[in-house]
This record gives structure tokens, C-alpha cells and sequence, in this order.
């Protein structure tokens, strides 16, 4: 058993991909924790399919990959606020046509690159056991920073999230805390790609949120079992993806559902079989 669990860990790849799963996963896990308490898991979505444009303009002019994916990331998701709120639209109805265009343009760009392209084509599918330690040392600093921003304004964005008019009463920049919000979502999309993939990012930032909602009731317990579960399924994942052979990042994501139906079946809170169990005791008594 032991050496089950040592063996994998003699590899400098898995060593490098284990340090960077987790990493992703924590940071993930509590800028997922808002994304689900606010209804924005589209967005997840939409940004990290509108981090590819920038990728591709990155690798064309030779600037670094990481760069042109942040620059298109955070933008788009300041320009789903802006729009959302200033274009009298639904914030979905936005996030659709802003994750549509840039999406499209960056498919328009890749498609003028002669041959095949590795390191553009492990964005898309992710690769976390091919990181080397600059990427580790990107992934620390931008993942630092994130966590840095939400420990210090933690409060403000609780009550902004929880309360928005309250908020705004009370004199707290509720717009600015929003757009910073978004921005820091984008940051985290780009942060993880490279882990999972632009196809697979929005399971490993929302996943692991919406199974502690299915547990707890309390925000910061939420934000624990979702770092918990994040921890535990990139872990599980990449032992997977060494011994069967498969890839890394689905093995991931695939165990993070696992946990999540888990919890939907036998939450002691909202759990389906212990709803089932319990519907006889109350259910109302037959009339007479």
C-alpha cells in the first residue's frame, strides 16, 4: 500500500503536477464558493473560453502564453459587468454574446497558425502533469494573489453578495466590489486552465462549491469542505490518471462529480435518499 502511494511521487512530473492540482484546487474552491452563492457559474464558463484569443495573440507576437490569457480573461469578465449593467441586458444574455464573440475570434486567429500546436492545444485540453516549475511559480503568485485580495475585502464581498442594497446603503462601493469580483474570477479561470483545460475549468470552479452548499448552511463551512473536496480530487485524479493511464485533468474533474453526487445522495441537509426515507413520516395522513 505504501508503495502504491509512494511510487508515483519518485516522478518529478507528478510531483510538479500534484503541487499545481492543489494549488488550482484551493484557489478554485473559494472563488468557486462566490461563484455559486451569486448564480454565476455560466460565467466560468464564458471567461475561460474567452481567455483563448488572448492565448492565441500571446503565442503569435511571442509574448507569454499566461499574459494574453489573464489580459482577455479579466477583460472579458469587466466587459460582462459593464455591459450587463450599462446595456440594460440580462447578465446571462451578456455573458452568452461575449463568450460567443471572443470564443469565435480566438478560433478565427488559431486558425491562421500553420501545423500543430502543442502548447495552445494543452490549454484547451489541460495538462497538469506536463507544468514545469515557472508555471508552478506563475500559478503560486497569481493564486496568492487572488486569495490575498478576498482575505483582505472577505466582508465586503459576503455583504455585497448577501445583501447588495443593504450594502449600498451602508456606503460600500457595491458596483466596484463587483467588477473586482469578476476580475479576480477571470484571474482564477486563467490560473487553472493549464490544470484542466478551457474545455473542463468551470467543473473545477464550481464543483467543488456546490457540494459543500449541498452540506452546510454557513458560508466559510462551505468555503472549507469546497477546498476540502479540491484537495481530495486532485490528489484522487492525478493517482488515477498515473496508474490507468488517462488524462490527468478529466480523472480531476470526474472525481470532483463524484463527490458532488455523493453529497446530492446522502447530504444529512438536503440528501435524496434521506428525503426518500423520510417522505413516509411526512407526508400528510389520508383524509377520515
Amino acid at each position: 500500500m505504501l508503495g502504491f502511494l509512494l511510487d508515483p511521487m519518485t516522478y518529478g512530473f507528478m510531483q510538479r503536477g500534484l503541487v499545481a492540482a492543489v494549488l488550482v484546487g484551493i484557489v478554485c474552491a473559494v472563488m468557486g464558493a462566490f461563484v455559486v452563492l451569486r448564480g454565476l457559474a455560466f460565467i466560468g464558463d464564458a471567461v475561460s473560453h474567452a481567455a483563448f484569443p488572448g492565448l492565441v495573440i500571446a503565442y503569435l507576437i511571442g509574448l507569454p502564453l499566461y499574459l494574453g490569457g489573464a489580459i482577455a480573461a479579466v477583460g472579458t469578465a469587466l466587459a460582462i459587468g459593464v455591459v450587463a449593467r450599462r446595456g440594460s441586458l440580462r447578465f446571462d444574455t451578456a455573458v452568452g454574446v461575449l463568450f460567443a464573440g471572443m470564443f469565435a475570434f480566438g478560433i478565427l486567429l488559431f486558425s491562421t497558425i500553420e501545423g500543430y500546436v502543442a502548447d495552445l492545444f494543452g490549454y484547451l485540453l489541460g495538462n497538469v502533469l506536463g507544468i514545469t516549475y515557472v508555471d508552478i511559480l506563475q500559478i503560486a503568485v497569481l493564486g496568492g494573489a487572488v486569495l490575498a485580495v478576498v482575505a483582505i475585502l472577505r466582508k465586503e464581498f459576503l455583504y455585497a453578495s448577501f445583501d447588495p442594497a443593504g450594502a449600498a446603503a451602508s456606503g460600500l462601493p457595491v458596483a466596484t466590489l463587483d467588477y473586482l469580483l469578476l476580475g479576480l474570477i477571470g484571474v482564477t479561470i486563467v490560473v487553472s486552465i493549464q490544470a484542466v483545460g478551457i474545455i473542463m475549468v468551470v467543473a473545477m470552479l464550481v464543483t467543488p462549491a456546490a457540494t459543500g452548499q449541498l452540506l452546510v448552511d454557513k458560508f466559510w463551512d462551505l468555503v472549507k469542505i469546497a477546498i476540502g473536496v479540491a484537495v481530495v480530487s486532485a490528489t484522487t485524479g492525478l493517482y488515477l490518471a498515473f496508474y490507468l493511464n488517462v488524462a490527468s485533468g478529466a480523472s480531476i474533474v470526474l472525481v470532483e462529480t463524484l463527490c458532488f453526487a455523493l453529497a446530492l445522495l446522502l447530504s444529512p441537509k438536503s440528501g435524496w435518499l434521506l428525503r426518500g426515507r423520510k417522505a413516509p413520516l411526512e407526508a400528510p395522513l389520508p383524509p377520515g
